[in-house]
């Protein structure tokens, strides 16, 4: 979804999080524009925009005179309530980092000060990569009947979260988790240091938690720790329906009565042998229909750059009044409150059901 002009954004933080975004604006600058990045280091500062090509500013306030859309803040779990609090009391529209506070009280927090504004929006880009997005547009299709099932072996926590309740279509009532922790040796040859050059088993903890939703509705949260880089560890995920399931990249459903057939979802990838056309997936189908389509043909981003590029689109969208919010804080703050209840119950050795919140679906208790 690429808007008519450059989505203009500004940043808020140095580190690697904020770089990028700004390497997305810089592939892409036909889509995104990055208008400033605010640095409390004038040192950092010259740094940034000599490598990154944006001009650094020192306060927000330099920031907001170069007139962003929305304000992405880039900073530690225990800064980001409070400084999307600031800039959403200010009337700024922001595009809040994953998980929007550091914790329950924190949520809370933020939820009172801001929730009621609609200027907040979340980072929450895992249902826009390509394969689940498919995958997504399948489910809400109804090919598979009433989706009743989600399993998610890949990212972690609130991400992971976000993918169960997405799937499930469940809304933010309460929701009992049930979780436990095993550890394992296992090689970690791969960090986001790099190559280690170690085949050395360490001990690796795993966490398992089913998560009940209610209406016949589960889903079952798997993840190993660095399950994103090491590449010993695969990613999975099934979502199953009363009509039948989609298991990674195949679709199983009943046609009739008689009949169950198998379909897979099919990408597009250019690059591959002599095709010429660059390196870029192009599209995913499905029986020979394009479920999900690249709009940034040309920027050679990976797979969770085309969903954050989608994201950033989305965002910019919305704030033209061409299209929806695209990922609300309350969607946000549910999310994270069901990841707390995993590391809860993993404490406790307990279940854990969620409290009704002010950004439940549900009344809060009185």
């Amino acid at each position: 979804m690429v808007t008519s002009a450059p989505v203009r954004f500004g940043l808020i933080g140095t580190g690697w999080r904020s770089e990028f975004f700004a390497r997305l604006a810089r592939q892409a600058p036909e889509a995104f524009q990055v208008t400033g990045v605010v640095s409390r280091r004038p040192e950092r500062g010259a740094e940034v925009s000599a490598a990154w090509g944006v001009p650094a500013v020192a306060s927000v306030e330099e920031l907001l005179a170069t007139r962003p859309e929305f304000v992405i803040p880039c900073v530690p779990w225990g800064e980001m309530g409070p400084t999307t609090t600031r800039l959403a009391e200010a009337g700024v529209a922001v595009l809040a980092e994953t998980p929007p506070a550091a914790d329950l009280d924190g949520l809370r927090s933020l939820w009172s000060a801001v929730g009621g504004t609609g200027l907040v929006q979340v980072a929450e880009q895992y249902l826009l990569m390509p394969q689940h997005a498919a995958r997504l547009q399948l489910a809400r299709e109804g090919v598979i009947g009433q989706v009743t099932s989600v399993q998610v072996s890949s990212t972690h926590l609130y991400h992971a979260v976000s993918m169960i309740r997405g799937f499930l279509d469940t809304g933010r009532g309460p929701v009992t988790v049930s979780a436990q922790a095993f550890t394992a040796p296992l090689a970690d040859p791969l960090s986001p240091a790099g190559w280690s050059g170690s085949a050395e088993p360490r001990e690796a903890t795993t966490t398992l938690a089913t998560l009940d939703f209610g209406g016949s509705r589960t889903g079952l949260y798997d993840f190993t720790d660095n399950q994103w880089w090491n590449p010993l560890r695969g990613r999975r995920i099934v979502v199953r329906g009363s009509n039948g399931e989609i298991v990674d990249e195949r679709v199983t459903r009943l046609v009739d009565p008689l009949t169950p057939v198998e379909s897979s979802l099919v990408r597009r990838q250019a690059g591959v042998d002599l095709n010429l056309e660059g390196v870029d997936l192009q599209h995913v189908s499905f029986e020979g229909r394009v479920l999900w389509r690249n709009a940034f043909p040309g920027a050679r981003f990976s797979e969770d750059d085309l969903a954050v590029a989608d994201l950033l689109a989305a965002t910019g969208a919305w704030r033209r009044g061409e299209g929806p919010e695209p990922y609300p804080l309350a969607e946000a703050c549910a999310d994270h409150q069901i990841s707390l209840a995993i590391g809860e119950s993993v404490r406790t050795g307990a279940p854990v059901t969620t409290s009704a919140e002010g950004w439940s679906d549900t009344e809060v208790a009185a």
